[in-house]
């Protein structure tokens, strides 16, 4: 984390984030290079064990929170302002992809719990943050709020299942939506599309699915969790003050040819 800090331009100095899902992966690598650009970053997290670890490394605050749980979600936002100030930034990156023995199911079995359980986490649980914190941003006149979504968002991917896609989907058109009503009060929404990340979670999947994804990448390579932390960022930073309604795609050209 030292080194980071020593390399890492100081754009988010004083503001304070709070990163859902922010144990592993994409949400560490976010909630980690916002401390090292000097934001106070609260660290949410259904696996306190994960927050903590993740926030020892530089003094964040963790907290416990489904943000499936409409009270999880209002308690967890309350401590964390309460212990950081009132939040300036919003990274809602907390999301379940399930799989079973490498693949996802189809919709003649998807069970409606896993439909209603990935539906609550992925699309309602981002909803209930911004319900919990945009009020607050509203009065300050200010605010940063991104979205996780994905590529699969946005066009099939056979990765993933249909509950996912629906939910990502769903997410890009929130984060449209409020874009305008948020805007004239001087918030910013956009989205984060990455495309096949090589983090822990594509190891969950069959291999060949991912071979599949590589041969049809342009770049050639998947892409790394530092990399989306960086778009996240630029878009949280003082850059890109006036983008919003954006839903940017970290692919290396995945789908896109």
């Amino acid at each position: 984390m030292s080194a980071l800090m020593e390399t890492e331009p100081q754009t988010h100095a004083g503001k304070v984030a709070i990163v859902t899902g922010g144990g592993r992966g994409i949400g560490a690598a976010i909630a980690t290079m916002l401390a090292a650009r000097g934001a106070w970053v609260a660290v949410l997290d259904v696996d306190l064990d994960l927050a903590r670890e993740t926030a020892k490394a530089f003094g964040g605050f963790p907290v416990a929170c489904d943000v499936a749980d409409r009270a999880q979600v209002d308690a967890a936002c309350t401590a964390a302002e309460r212990e950081l100030g009132p939040a300036d930034i919003l990274v809602n990156n907390a999301g379940i992809s399930p799989k079973t023995n490498g693949r996802a199911f189809g919709v003649q079995e998807m069970p409606w719990d896993e439909w209603d359980r990935v539906l609550a986490v992925n699309l309602s649980g981002a909803f209930g943050m911004i319900r919990a914190l945009a009020p607050g941003m509203m009065a300050r006149r200010s605010g940063r709020i991104v979205n996780q979504a994905s590529v699969a968002g946005k066009r099939y991917t056979p990765i993933v299942g249909c509950h996912y896609t629906a939910s990502k989907a769903a997410l890009i058109g929130l984060t449209k939506h409020l874009s305008a009503e948020l805007g004239p009060h001087g918030i910013t929404v956009n989205a984060l599309c990455p495309g096949r990340i090589g983090t822990a979670l594509a190891s969950t999947v069959d291999p060949r699915l991912n071979e599949d994804v590589l041969r049809d990448t342009p770049m050639g390579r998947f892409g790394t969790a530092e990399e989306v932390a960086r778009t996240c960022c630029y878009l949280t930073g003082p850059d890109a003050e006036f983008v919003t309604g954006q839903a940017v795609d970290i692919a290396g050209g995945w789908m896109q040819t």
